[in-house]
């Protein structure tokens, strides 16, 4: 949808390696391929729906790639080609109006790519419908899960692709500023996605982070909403846990009511989601688990670049770099807990 201007010279891109593909079929409409890129970016009008991408990378000298779509979604990771050498890659993409925020702008029509890392070459390209039984990851959350439209900021849902292949598609309904009750009564995001979930639709809910003056009663209630209108649809519920502020104690650890995301009214929003989860028999992800590990162990000093410290004095939201890692211990619980077929993800 969005357009992207990178700077990339030119001249890591040789127009040697760029492999042509037919204007037009014979007896149908013309292929999606290297014909709709530029050096930096690829465009293909195609309606919203889930698309199946291969690309072959490298050129005459040494490359390195990575491939984000749409709004700031980083769909292949970094993939360094020897010189003279070509390497295939695929993965599938989610695509869909609005393109990042469910209550965001609409963005452009279409699918849009950019070719990143330092030195990209793209070889050749192919969109596809993706097949019928492509499985589906669905994202229910706030800022820090959300496709963050901006520099610097991006949230861990818009880092996940990457670390998926072809077969699999991210979508991501997370919105910024939303907790249990707003996202439960605004149609553009319940009201929305709800209906959209199909029958083996895995389905993260990650909600807390605003749910600031939400009380306990209300606040289980509206996770077991959440978790109840899903199965009706034949999905597969999965609770999240919230990521850590990060908010140090004087001794180095992060055991407070601010960073362990407990409310005002004294709601321990973790504790919760354990419960629920357990109670409604839902695989349960507990990211406030592993991200206050992590985020102790790097310290004080070398846990601002997992948020947005340096850049904004951010403690809430994280950085492309901590995203990345956060979608990472995502990841791992999946393959953990045989939530997705390992064959399915991109480890190591």
């Amino acid at each position: 949808m969005r357009r992207f201007s990178l700077a990339v010279s030119a001249a890591l891109i040789l127009s040697a390696c760029l492999t042509a593909v037919p204007a037009h079929a014979h007896d149908g409409p013309r292929a999606l391929g290297i014909d709709d890129c530029t050096a930096t970016a690829c465009h293909f009008d195609v309606p919203p729906g889930t698309y199946d991408v291969r690309v072959l990378l490298g050129g005459d000298a040494d490359s390195s790639t990575a491939v984000s779509g749409e709004t700031r979604r980083s769909l292949l990771p970094e993939t360094p080609v020897a010189a003279g050498e070509r390497v295939a890659r695929s993965f599938t993409v989610d695509v869909r109006t609005p393109e990042g925020e469910p209550t965001g702008p609409d963005g452009t029509p279409g699918l849009d790519l950019a070719l990143g890392g330092s030195a990209p070459a793209l070889a050749d390209i192919r969109v596809t419908p993706a097949a019928r039984h492509t499985r589906r990851i669905l994202l229910i959350g706030d800022s820090t899960v959300c496709d963050q439209p901006a520099d610097p900021y991006s949230g861990w849902g818009q880092q996940l692709p990457q670390f998926l292949r072809k077969g699999v598609s991210v979508a991501n309904y997370a919105d910024s500023g939303e907790s249990t009750v707003t996202y439960l009564g605004n149609p553009r995001l319940w009201g929305t996605v709800r209906p959209l979930i199909r029958p083996g639709d895995l389905v993260l809910v990650q909600l807390a982070h605003n749910d600031k003056t939400t009380d306990e009663a209300t606040y289980r209630t509206n996770l077991e909403t959440l978790v109840a209108g899903v199965r009706d649809k034949g999905g597969r519920p999965v609770l999240v846990t919230p990521i850590v502020r990060r908010w140090f104690n004087a001794d180095g650890t992060l055991n407070n009511d601010t960073a362990l995301l407990v409310n005002g009214l004294g709601v321990d929003h973790p504790a919760v989601i354990r419960s629920v989860a357990a109670a409604e028999h839902v695989p349960l992800i507990d990211l406030t688990a592993k991200t206050k590990a992590l985020v102790e162990s790097l310290g004080v000093e070398g846990s601002k670049a997992i948020y947005l410290y340096n850049e904004k004095k951010d403690n809430t939201h994280t950085s492309v770099h901590g995203a990345t890692v956060y979608a990472g211990l995502v990841r791992d619980e999946l393959l953990a807990r045989h939530l997705v077929p390992r064959g399915t993800v991109r480890v190591g």
